[in-house]
C-alpha cells in the first residue's frame, strides 16, 4: 500500500479541523441565492477581484474600479487578468499535464515582462526541475487529500521555487486556483482566495517564508494562513452575491 505523501499534513495540530471549517464556510457561501440566476455575473466579479488581488501581491496595486473600466495598462495587472480568465479553460489539462498548464500560465502572466524566449520555460536548475516533477506527480493523482490542502501545497511550493522568470507569484496563485477548479471543490471559479491573501498580506508573506523551511511548524503556519484566506474568499462570495442582488 502506497502512503499518501500529503496525509501527514492533516496530522499537524488543528489542521484537519481548520481545513474542515474552511470547507464548510465555502459550502455555506455557495448557497447564496444570487448564484441561481446570476452565477455567471458572480463568477466574473470573483475573477476580476482575484486578478486585482494577485497583481497587488506582486507589487502592482491598482483600484478595482479603474481596472473594471479598462484604464489600467500595467503589464503585471494585465497578465493577472489573462491568467484569471484562462483558468476555466485549463482545468481539464491541469491534472493530465500540469507542467504544460504551468507553462501556459507563465506565458499569460509574463507576456511583455520577460523575453519571449523565456515564456513558458522553467529556469534551468536541476533542483527546480526535480521539485516540479514531484509537484506534477501530486497534481496528477499522487495524493487524495482535500483540494484545499493540495492547493495550499502547490501555491507554497511554487512561491518558494520561483520556477519561472517574472511574476512567478501570479503563476503560483493561478495554479492554486486551478487545483480548486479541477479538483471539483470550486468548478465554477467562485472562491476568491487571492482576495484573502491580499487582505492578510503580512501573514501571507510570513507564512510563505515559514513554508519554505519545510518544518512542521512552518507547514502548519502556511496551511493555517491558507485556510483563513479561503474563509475570506467565501465571505467575499457572499458580499458579491449581496451586491449583485441589490443592484438587480
Amino acid at each position: 500500500m502506497t502512503t499518501d505523501p500529503l496525509a501527514p499534513l492533516l496530522a499537524l495540530a488543528d489542521i484537519a479541523t481548520t481545513v474542515e471549517r474552511a470547507r464548510e464556510r465555502f459550502d455555506q457561501a455557495l448557497g447564496h441565492r444570487a448564484l441561481r440566476r446570476h452565477g455567471g455575473q458572480v463568477a466574473a466579479e470573483v475573477s476580476l477581484r482575484s486578478a486585482v488581488a494577485s497583481a497587488a501581491l506582486e507589487g502592482a496595486v491598482h483600484e478595482r474600479e479603474a481596472v473594471r473600466a479598462g484604464t489600467v495598462t500595467d503589464p503585471v495587472l494585465q497578465g493577472a487578468l489573462r491568467v484569471a480568465g484562462a483558468l476555466p479553460g485549463l482545468s481539464e489539462l491541469w491534472p493530465k499535464a500540469p507542467r504544460q498548464a504551468l507553462a501556459k500560465l507563465h506565458v499569460l502572466a509574463a507576456r511583455e515582462l520577460v523575453p519571449e524566449a523565456e515564456l513558458g520555460r522553467p529556469v534551468a536548475d536541476p533542483v527546480v526541475a526535480t521539485r516540479l516533477d514531484g509537484l506534477a506527480g501530486l497534481v496528477a493523482g499522487g495524493t487524495k487529500v482535500s483540494p484545499l490542502v493540495l492547493a495550499a501545497v502547490v501555491h507554497g511550493e511554487l512561491l518558494n521555487l520561483r520556477p519561472f522568470a517574472g511574476p512567478s507569484g501570479v503563476v503560483a496563485r493561478g495554479a492554486a486556483r486551478l487545483v480548486l477548479l479541477a479538483g471539483g471543490l470550486d468548478p465554477r471559479g467562485l472562491l476568491a482566495v487571492d482576495v484573502g491573501h491580499r487582505e492578510r498580506e503580512p501573514e501571507y508573506v510570513g507564512s510563505a517564508g515559514a513554508f519554505a523551511t519545510g518544518t512542521p511548524d512552518g507547514l502548519r503556519s502556511w496551511l493555517r494562513h491558507y485556510m483563513a484566506a479561503v474563509e475570506v474568499g467565501a465571505d467575499q462570495l457572499t458580499a458579491i452575491g449581496d451586491e449583485i442582488l441589490a443592484a438587480a
